[in-house]
């Protein structure tokens, strides 16, 4: 069985305060890329061999085991992780690679397991890649609605800094906090291929940190790409591109500084 676990990029992202149990109220827009990593998974007798960075301290690996425990282990699995995303770039891989593991796995061995609940378990991000395509979230993340986004071209960029979302998260000042994002506006814009008018909370704290990223921001606008914005904590930054030539152009001239990919907005599945 092979599966794509497709990378993420935020439409926009507010933090609206703090909650009581410490993490923060978050709004923001999810859109699925049609880009990731690839995993192959084989049914076996018993166990879990897993082959992919960081071993059993892997989301993937730590997936396969919450599902088959509460499965009641009604077999095992081998587990091939061929990563492309990039770490700590706010693409959403790790939680894309263990939302796919828990599909296969319910697929492989059907229980009444709810991967809902389970995904939550494993990380705020990993209930949204059950779904795939767009969606507006809400609390940590968990709270989704689906939403129809218009497939258009993304470049996404990231300058090879990896950002640990918690020393991030860190260096929130109250001054960060903000109003809801204009969902319906930023839809409009979209359709319409009009600059969106969305932002993300975190940037701050994230050119705080490191402030060389407003320069990595400034270098995708100055190829023309619209709505540029860091994605998630960071540090993978994108923009829409007015076409997909327009977008392999980008892509060409980023590379030669950092990862970069171009794919389509609200997509689920890797392009050729």
């Amino acid at each position: 069985m092979e599966r794509v676990a497709v990378a993420k990029i935020n439409l926009g992202l507010s933090l609206l305060g703090r909650r009581p149990d410490g993490y923060h109220e978050l709004h923001t827009l999810f859109a699925a890329l049609s880009f990731g990593d690839r995993l192959y998974l084989e049914p076996l007798p018993e166990g879990i061999e897993f082959r992919g960075r960081y071993g059993r301290r892997n989301l993937a690996y730590r997936a396969a085991e919450a599902y088959l425990e509460r499965a009641g282990w009604p077999g095992g699995v081998r587990i091939v992780l061929e990563k492309a995303l990039p770490e700590g770039a706010g693409l959403g891989g790790g939680s894309s690679d263990a939302a796919q593991v828990l599909l296969a796995l319910k697929e492989l061995y059907p229980a009444e397991v709810d991967l809902g609940a389970l995904a939550l378990s494993l990380g705020a991000d990993v209930p949204f890649f059950l779904m795939g395509g767009g969606a507006e979230a809400r609390g940590v993340g968990e709270r989704l609605r689906p939403l129809a986004l218009p497939p258009l071209p993304v470049v996404v960029f990231a300058p090879g800094l990896r950002l640990a979302t918690p020393r991030v998260y860190g260096e929130v000042k109250p001054h960060d906090f903000g109003p809801e994002l204009p969902v319906a506006e930023i839809l409009r814009a979209l359709a319409q291929g009009e600059e969106p008018p969305y932002w993300n909370a975190l940037e701050g704290p994230a050119f705080r940190l490191h402030p060389e990223l407003r320069g990595v921001k400034a270098r995708l606008r100055a190829l023309g790409l619209k709505g540029v914005l860091m994605s998630g904590s960071g540090s993978a930054f994108f923009g829409l591109a007015e076409g997909e030539e327009h977008a392999r152009k980008a892509v060409a001239t980023l590379r030669l500084q950092g990862y970069a990919r171009w794919g389509i907005l609200g997509g689920g599945h890797a392009l050729p």
